[in-house]
């Protein structure tokens, strides 16, 4: 005897309840109705209406919600993300601000491309900022680091001032009143930035 025929011996005893079949052809009659199509035509439109107005809000790029620091502090901001470019909007004690940038990479070939959401994060997150204060300090910050460098100006007004970042360090030059450059290899020497 093969395998096909145990079955049907098997299970050839085996007959479905009247309820059963009822319900069987009760589910296969059933219809689409006008109700249903309307119903499912609102989904669609409510669907595509919030997509829509989350695409126009945005215009079309990447917006989230990050944790970054600004003057020493960890600062909740918004940054959207198009092309290659940001703009970041957070508030603080002295008010709103916005703030942006971007950039892009250069491959072995020459051929360039906008930076990456990730490689734009690293970037802000890896910043130094300098700020003048009113009350005629200078500062450094550096993620959760703050320094005041007022008294580190030499004679030519250029402070060379180290940062710990991580496992290394940041080498920060900055001209009073003008503009500051770091490195991870050394001190940037001020007549190789502008003012």
């Amino acid at each position: 005897m093969t395998n096909k025929e145990k079955y049907r011996r098997a299970f050839g005893v085996l007959h479905a309840s009247d309820d059963f079949l009822t319900e069987a052809k009760a589910m296969k009659t059933r219809k689409f109705t006008v109700r249903k199509a309307v119903i499912l035509c609102a989904a669609a439109v409510l669907i595509l209406g919030m997509a829509t107005v989350g695409y126009a809000e945005n215009v079309g790029g990447i917006r989230r919600t990050i944790q970054l620091w600004i003057r020493g502090d960890q600062t909740d901001a918004v940054m959207d993300i198009e092309n290659g470019n940001y703009t970041l909007s957070y508030e603080d004690a002295q008010g709103r601000h916005e703030l942006g940038g971007g950039g892009v990479a250069i491959d072995n070939f020459g051929n360039e491309r906008p930076l990456t959401d990730e490689e734009l994060l690293e970037e802000i997150n890896s910043n130094v900022d300098v700020e003048y204060k009113d009350d005629g300090t200078v500062w450094v910050y550096y993620q959760d680091q703050a320094m005041e460098i007022t008294d580190l100006f030499d004679e030519n007004n250029i402070c060379y001032v180290q940062i710990k970042a991580g496992t290394g360090t940041l080498y920060v030059t900055v001209k009073y009143g003008g503009s500051f450059s770091y490195s991870s290899d050394g001190y940037v020497q001020p007549e190789s930035f502008s003012d």
